[in-house]
């Protein structure tokens, strides 16, 4: 009871300082690229408030980046603290992206932020435009190493599983750099973040724009900001649902038991319609069953969404667990000299676990994240419409909106991560499976798993082999420091909550306060000067 109340507080604190982190990361890559856009935009114009509108940005870009910064560290010393077990087992996985990330990705933009903040009429606007530039790419490039990592646990190829060959026993080692690298479910995701924070930029910006033009100040410098800003949310919202459509398709044929939940299926249905609204509940014999539901009265979609063919089965709840229970049964009585790891990585005190996520909230969180990525093409495309007019500094009920949905952006970046993480569970690492169909469109689910290279003793020599990508598969439960107590967790989850809420609080307050500040411009020349 001890160890599950660890395991429980220990992801609770991950999940609130990754919350809090993520809080200042979306902003952070979206104003950085939009920045340095302004500058070349500048170049290519010559007009200087574009120069300005750079400039004033950065500041608040430089409040978010300083927290982002500060949040962030605590992660790394979660990994030994909280998660050694995890930490041993994917160390060689994360060991490269990661460190790839740190040398080149975060020194690159570390080194050029200095520059971008107090550069300005110190070096000329060619130099701060390639500096803005240099920041804008070392910072996404940062987000693409960690995307990769947290990637490969979603769908750990490129791996080699060693068992009996090393001191620790069982671990997961760099087999295929190329395969981490160019995953696709790791790429997808990578886009899928860098759009949303293009998103929250744009927003934070058509906001504050709308903001001063509600209370008619700086007038012209924020028409053209609102401008930018509607262009840039706009290309980037349309591209979220092109892209998260993609990635949904990546997410069906390698997590069954996440799209189940993503989708509220029960059971397993071809042509399977999407739901609209639902509720799941379970019955007395534990399986899962309706609620309430709401179906989109097409049918189909939901299977040539998820596997471009309208007829094709679409795995239910009730099923994949058992499918996954089948399969790991099955994987143990091929291979038993690896049942054991089965036994330690994958059961809870010898049984197995839900293999199914908390159901309801990946399904709300996924649903009410879609209907807010169709909000922001409206309010992006309405924007651009009467910016484009010249008559957006008149249209209240517009400006008032984009002000009132700074936070929606945030909050949908947020159920995304929900939507990913909590629909992962009980996993920690995925195992490696892909869903396949017959010629008729039913899944085959007695091949859920890919094969994986391993290497194991046998008969007191090491041999390679190839065996099930079930034995890749760690559970959250049996990741945590077997060491750590419930004091010890406790307290610190307690401090982190305090510190990042201080953090937070500060942040807001300050970036509040310079954006209803304004540019410092002077007095405003005429529109024509510009």
């Amino acid at each position: 009871m001890a160890g599950e109340l660890v395991a429980s507080i220990s992801r609770l604190q991950f999940a609130t300082t990754a919350y809090f982190h993520f809080l200042f990361v979306p902003l952070t890559l979206g104003i950085s690229l939009f920045i340095a856009i302004l500058m070349t935009t500048y170049l290519v114009t010559k007009k200087q408030i574009y120069r300005e509108m750079a400039r004033f940005w950065t500041k608040l870009f430089a409040i978010n980046f300083a927290m982002g910064v500060a949040t962030g560290i605590t992660h790394e010393f979660e990994f030994g603290t909280n998660w050694a077990v995890y930490s041993r087992y994917v160390g060689d996985i994360f060991g490269a992206p990661l460190a790839i990330e740190a040398l080149f990705a975060f020194f690159l933009e570390s080194s050029f932020i200095g520059m971008l903040i107090f550069g300005w009429n110190r070096v000329n606007d060619i130099v701060m435009t390639l500096v803005a530039w240099a920041v804008a790419f070392g910072t996404n490039l940062s987000a693409l190493w960690i995307l990769l990592a947290n990637g490969w646990m979603q769908h750990p190829g490129g791996a080699i599983l060693k068992a009996g060959t090393w001191v620790g026993g069982i671990r997961a080692e760099l087999y295929d750099f190329s395969q981490v690298t160019f995953s696709p479910v790791a790429d997808v995701k990578f886009m899928h973040t860098i759009t949303a924070g293009m998103i929250v930029a744009s927003m934070f910006v058509l906001g504050i724009s709308a903001y001063h033009l509600l209370r008619k100040q700086h007038v012209e410098f924020f028409k053209r900001s609102a401008l930018a800003a509607a262009i840039f949310g706009m290309i980037a919202s349309v591209s979220e649902v092109l892209i998260g459509d993609i990635h949904a398709h990546e997410v069906a044929k390698t997590q069954p038991s996440k799209l189940a939940a993503m989708e509220a299926v029960v059971e397993s249905e071809k042509g399977a319609p999407i739901l609209l609204a639902a509720w799941v509940t379970k019955n007395e014999q534990g399986q899962y069953e309706y609620a309430f539901k709401l179906p989109l009265p097409i049918p189909g979609v939901l299977s040539f969404l998820a596997y471009h063919n309208f007829s094709a089965e679409v795995p239910g709840l009730n099923d994949v667990q058992k499918a996954m229970e089948e399969n790991f049964a099955n994987a143990m009585k091929e291979h038993p000299e690896l049942a054991q790891v089965i036994e330690n990585n994958v059961k809870f005190n010898g049984e197995w676990p839900e293999f199914n996520p908390p159901v309801n909230v990946v399904y709300w969180a996924f649903h009410i994240m879609v209907y807010l990525a169709f909000l922001f093409v409206f309010i992006f495309t309405a924007a651009f419409y009467y910016a484009k007019k010249g008559v957006l500094h008149e249209k209240t009920w517009i400006l008032k909106l984009a002000l009132y949905s700074i936070p929606l952006p945030y909050i949908a970046s947020l159920l995304g991560w929900a939507t990913a993480e909590v629909g992962r569970q009980p996993w920690v690492v995925y195992p490696l499976t892909e869903v396949k169909h017959d010629a008729d469109g039913n899944i085959i689910w007695g091949e859920l798993f890919k094969t994986i290279p391993a290497m194991i003793e046998k008969g007191g020599q090491i041999v390679q082999t190839e065996v099930p990508g079930a034995f890749m598969g760690l559970t959250t439960y049996n990741a945590v420091t077997p060491t750590l107590t419930v004091a010890e967790v406790t307290l610190t989850f307690i401090g982190f909550l305090v510190i990042f809420t201080t953090l937070a609080v500060l942040d807001w307050w300050l970036i509040a306060k310079y954006a209803k500040k304004g540019p410092e411009m002077g007095e405003e020349k005429p529109q024509e000067a510009y």
